[in-house]
């Protein structure tokens, strides 16, 4: 009988035995195999010469990447596509949101998982939930049910697929990129909707009631709030709109659009103050209540995920996206820039209360939508006095 798993450390040992033994009956079994099969049908690379070449499979992989189709497969699920979101998001983000959270409240937060302050913790929390029992309560709408985190993710990933790191790294670059970015996060209430229409239980319905209702209070200021910078840029390309930013950042021209577009970002994210939909004194965890395991890690993934993107949005509408001094990578000055949005996403949850309902359907069809209309008007005043071209 094997020696059970108690910590991170042990999972790991498992993993490289696997690996060993997997390797060894590749070694033994497989090869023979290829040789075999080679001699028939006389492969057009050979992998044997390649796997004990190191560099030739460097040279040959880099090659390929260079050819369609897989330059394209290569942007979409690697870099910048939805693995790196992934990693950076949920693996290392999620752990400085813990880490921050958890100074800011006199603890420790993660500790132990990868002995440099828990670093670790989020890949553990992974695999734990990878290998628990998914569990269907009865009742439910099975298909709509287990659907729906899949659906988040999509929403998420088609997001990913407009967000621009570099004049060169990106997935798609529609002429209306900032259309398509509403379009595409209008359906993320609709999803939470059907995910707690689907759980048949009240505690998730009521969730998902709310998540509908904070869609009416803050989607008409988010989205105008960057009415202002696409005038000023004169484009809907998000690629244009950041070029338009070579002089000046529109956070200094647009204060009024970037704090409103921030708030609302809060909201769609349903992150403190605006956890309404979640509300676990109230709703238990709202409409994710029911969901376990992977299914509800696969909701953690995505709600990472969109806190990049929103990020990455915030950072090319306001902060000049990629822009910054020469001798850093332009990749890289996107990505500290989004780190730092992301943190101020974070910070709110360790000092704010939640809002009721009603408040925030008061904050968003009056303040924010007065800021929206004023950032309008200082929009057509600067236009008027020439001040960008």
């Amino acid at each position: 009988m094997s020696k059970p798993i108690t910590t991170f450390e042990d999972f790991v040992k498992r993993i490289i035995i696997v690996v060993f033994w997997v390797a060894l009956v590749s070694v033994v079994v497989l090869l023979p195999i290829y040789y075999l099969l080679d001699a028939e049908f006389h492969f057009p690379v050979d992998f044997i010469h390649l796997a004990i070449n190191p560099n030739l499979i460097i040279a040959y992989q880099l090659n390929l990447l260079a050819t369609e189709p897989f330059r394209t497969l290569f942007a979409l699920t690697v870099f910048p596509g939805f693995t790196f979101v992934a990693v950076y998001g949920t693996i290392f983000m999620g752990w400085v949101e813990r880490k921050l959270t958890a100074k800011i409240q006199l603890r420790t937060g993660p500790m132990y998982a990868g002995r440099l302050e828990g670093i670790l913790q989020n890949i553990a929390d992974f695999f734990k939930l990878a290998f628990k029992e998914i569990v269907i309560p009865n009742g439910v709408d099975t298909a709509t049910f287990v659907a729906i985190p899949f659906a988040l993710m999509a929403v998420a990933g088609a997001l990913v697929a407009l967000v621009p790191l570099s004049p060169t790294t990106y997935i798609a670059d529609p002429s209306v990129g900032a259309v398509l970015v509403f379009a595409i996060l209008g359906f993320t209430p609709v999803i939470v909707l059907l995910a707690g229409w689907a759980s048949n239980s009240k505690y998730p319905f009521l969730g998902g009631l709310r998540a509908l209702h904070q869609l009416v209070a803050y989607e008409i200021p988010l989205i105008l709030s960057l009415v202002g910078t696409v005038v000023l840029a004169g484009s809907l390309n998000l690629m244009n709109i950041v070029q338009a930013q070579s002089g000046l950042w529109y956070l200094f021209l647009q204060p009024l659009g970037a704090i409103v577009f921030f708030i609302g970002a809060l909201a769609e994210l349903e992150r403190i103050p605006f956890d309404i939909p979640e509300a676990d004194s109230e709703l238990v965890a709202g409409w994710q209540t029911e969901y376990t395991s992977m299914l509800f890690g696969t909701f953690q993934l995505a709600n990472f995920s969109r806190m990049y993107i929103l990020a990455g949005l915030f950072t090319t509408f306001f902060l000049g996206g990629w822009l910054g001094p020469a001798p850093v990578p332009p990749e890289a000055w996107f990505i500290l820039k989004v780190t730092i949005v992301m943190i101020f996403m974070m910070l709110p949850r360790s000092i704010m209360p939640r809002l009721r309902i009603d408040m925030l359907l008061r904050a968003g069809w009056v303040k924010l939508l007065a800021l929206s209309f004023a950032n309008i008007f200082l929009t057509m005043v600067i236009v008027s006095l020439g001040l960008v071209h």
